[in-house]
């Protein structure tokens, strides 16, 4: 036995119980967090979670005011960021808080820009219509923006609870001999993908960022839960089944679309652009993370031991509570003009360009293959969901095939990459992954999964 196994059994042994305190300070805080992100429940008929209760009624109670008062958010950060530019004083550069918000690179600035001129050019009907128009800026602005807004507000707040009090080092501890084999991941990925599941592929991807720049996710790591875990919510799965007229097959669908998504996760992470990236931390901080259970230590017991000492790290509610509000005003200030900006640009391109439908000619003969009706009219459903989730459902529910209205269905859920949100949401954040290696990786995941989601569509359609 090692000296460092024999070690960790040695502390285990001295400390072979937990004040209640301590105990409790792990569990209290992480049951809430459960509760909140990973139970689901039935609202109205509809399976949400905690948070999209809390998200879903603020939105409904301030519905109206959101898109004026989120294009005013979106001046501040265009102005904000032209400001600190532009000044000299040492005192204001210095300050974290100021400077982590507005001091920006030149690229920054100008998307910020760009995106407070969409949201007001789409909230006043002025300038170009392609801009304003409700496919383009009218989707981002009144559809998207207020749904991200509200869904980022609580997450960013009560996340700590999932990060801070050890739920995340309990778990990652307790499944990693599932993780890591089969997907060469940290169990605590297991958290990021339940969260978006039953919640939103959003709060998965906002939570393995912030977990990358802890040090709890390698680069390699959190580019492969970002990219592979980020999976469609139950509530957005049923919307696009019913969207597309085949909500009566819910359940047989999304099977399908849980068979893809574990095909892909596991085939993408071994193969470049995502095998290629480094098993380094980030550099700030470096590594923070050992799941590495010590011999003759059950996983239960080390788990416990991990989360607790996590937990016993916090010394106030308010730097928690600090923390949670800088994460609102960063993601308003910050992400949201990105996603203004490069989310109008893509539906743009999508819905005004023959772009799409001239790179999606290689499916039609891949369609024909597999033995997909209509699949001309099919193709383009194969590319669109780059620019945004939606838009597959768009395309294919002009279709009259039920099957190949099937199989667009569960491509647009399992594609997971599309610039609206989830693109955007990579770009900016500190995970080493560029635009080109997003699209790369939605192509794979497209190639990857039309084959299987087709097999099972011709046998439940037999």
């Amino acid at each position: 036995m090692g000296y460092g196994n024999s070690k960790a059994i040695n502390q285990v042994q001295e400390k072979s119980t937990f004040t209640p305190i301590q105990l409790v300070k792990f569990i209290l805080p992480s049951l809430f967090g459960v509760l909140l992100f990973l139970v689901p429940i039935s609202v109205d008929g509809k399976v949400t979670i905690g948070l999209g209760v809390l998200a879903e009624g603020l939105q409904g109670a301030i519905a109206d005011y959101i898109p004026a008062f989120m294009t005013s958010v979106l001046g501040l950060s265009a102005i904000g960021s032209l400001v600190m530019k532009g000044i000299k004083s040492p005192k204001i550069k210095a300050n974290p808080v100021l400077s982590n918000l507005f001091d920006v690179g030149v690229f920054w600035i100008v998307l910020r820009c760009i995106g407070a001129l969409f949201a007001l050019f789409t909230l006043a009907g002025i300038g170009p219509s392609f801009i304003s128009s409700d496919l383009t800026g009218g989707v981002v602005l009144f559809d998207l923006i207020p749904v991200l807004m509200v869904w980022f507000l609580f997450a960013s707040l009560f996340m700590p609870l999932l990060l801070e009090f050890g739920l995340m080092d309990f778990i990652g501890t307790v499944v990693r001999k599932v993780m890591h084999p089969l997907f060469k991941l940290p169990g605590r990925s297991s958290i990021d993908a339940m969260a978006s599941w039953m919640g939103s592929g959003t709060v998965g991807v906002l939570l393995t960022t912030q977990q990358y720049e802890a040090g709890y996710y390698s680069k390699r790591e959190s580019a492969v839960v970002a990219t592979n875990f980020s999976i469609a919510s139950i509530a957005f799965s049923l919307v696009i089944a019913k969207f597309l007229s085949i909500d009566h097959m819910f359940v047989q669908f999304y099977f399908t679309v849980v068979v893809c998504g574990v095909v892909a996760a596991i085939v993408c992470p071994r193969i470049p652009p995502l095998s290629k990236k480094k098993n380094t931390y980030h550099e700030p901080v470096g590594k923070q993370i050992d799941e590495e259970v010590p011999t003759g230590v059950s996983s239960f017991r080390w788990g416990v031991e991990k989360a607790v000492e996590k937990a016993d790290s916090v010394k106030s509610a308010r730097s928690v509570v600090q923390k949670g509000l800088y994460s609102v005003a960063d993601i308003w200030v910050g992400l949201l003009p990105l996603v203004m900006a490069l989310g109008t640009l893509a539906l743009i391109i999508a819905e005004f360009t023959p772009i799409f439908t001239f790179l999606s000619y290689p499916f039609i003969p891949i369609l024909n293959l597999l033995q997909i009706p209509e699949a001309q009219a099919a193709a383009p459903a194969m590319l669109v969901g780059f620019a945004d989730m939606f838009l597959p459902a768009v395309v294919g529910s002009a279709i009259e095939s039920e099957l190949t209205r099937f199989v667009i269905g569960v491509l647009s859920l399992t594609q997971l990459i599309y610039m609206s949100e989830i693109g955007v949401l990579l770009i900016k954040s500190k995970i080493p992954i560029t635009l080109l290696e997003l699209f790369v990786i939605f192509l794979q995941r497209t190639i990857i999964t039309l084959p299987v989601a087709a097999l099972l569509a011709h046998l439940l359609f037999f």
